[in-house]
């Protein structure tokens, strides 16, 4: 295989590996916290950043001078994304539960009445008064740090298994930190469009629908929690 194919081999795994389940369990828990499309692809993204991130580290570790992980490590790590799947399910549904939330439309600071109107998850937890709908105003981060540890967690993880097919096929060391490289955009890619299309029904639900898009939360919350108990129990049991 030519080192132009094994490249673009890379890219494309990477976006067909943003697929798997334990990944779309972990960004639909996160896209579950977004009401608007950008802030969910930028989950996405960082989820994927957060991956590429490892991938690098322990990819040029292993590649560059040749440190190897035990067959007991790759089991612990993989168990603990199942922890976090099941900590990440439990905390939504711990979110739900709390804060009791519900939709409704708001602008940002410093808008024009009826600028950047848009919806979003609101608590009223532990409030008294009347709430005010038309001064009703929320501040975003622009850095989603959850996204990026998760993808962190994901990418380490699962970075055994790509580094050993990587060196199946690539004799130089540096042609092998390209491919993770590109194996990485490809994830941050593939991770963004899921992202996309998982807020669809969170986004169309919240907007008038707030009964069901409660139930959509405690469906992924579920599934992540189950998932997750399913990756443990292969794993550590």
């Amino acid at each position: 295989m030519s080192a132009g194919a094994l490249l673009l081999l890379g890219l494309l795994f990477g976006m067909q590996h943003a697929t798997e389940a334990d990944h779309l369990a972990a960004v639909a828990t996160l896209v579950a916290r977004e009401r608007q499309l950008g802030p969910a692809i930028r989950q996405g993204v960082f989820w994927g950043l957060g991956h590429s991130l490892t991938l690098l580290l322990f990819g040029g570790a292993v590649m560059v001078v040749g440190i190897a992980m035990s067959d007991r490590s790759v089991h612990a790590l993989e168990g603990a994304v199942g922890v976090m799947l099941v900590l990440l399910g439990a905390d939504l549904l711990r979110r739900l539960w709390r804060d009791r939330i519900h939709f409704h439309p708001h602008a940002h600071v410093g808008q024009a009445p009826g600028a950047g109107l848009h919806f979003h998850a609101h608590s009223h937890r532990g409030e008294h008064a009347p709430h005010d709908r038309a001064t009703h105003v929320h501040e975003h981060r622009p850095v989603p740090l959850r996204a990026l540890v998760v993808g962190m967690v994901h990418g380490l993880a699962g970075s055994a298994a790509l580094v050993l097919l990587t060196l199946q096929k690539v004799r130089s060391p540096w042609l092998g930190l390209v491919y993770v490289l590109l194996f990485g955009l490809g994830s941050v890619a593939g991770m963004a469009i899921l992202s996309a299309i998982v807020s669809v029904p969170m986004r169309l639900s919240a907007r008038r629908l707030t009964r069901w898009h409660r139930a959509l939360n405690v469906a992924v919350a579920l599934f992540s929690i189950a998932l997750g108990l399913h990756v443990i129990g292969t794993e550590w049991i």
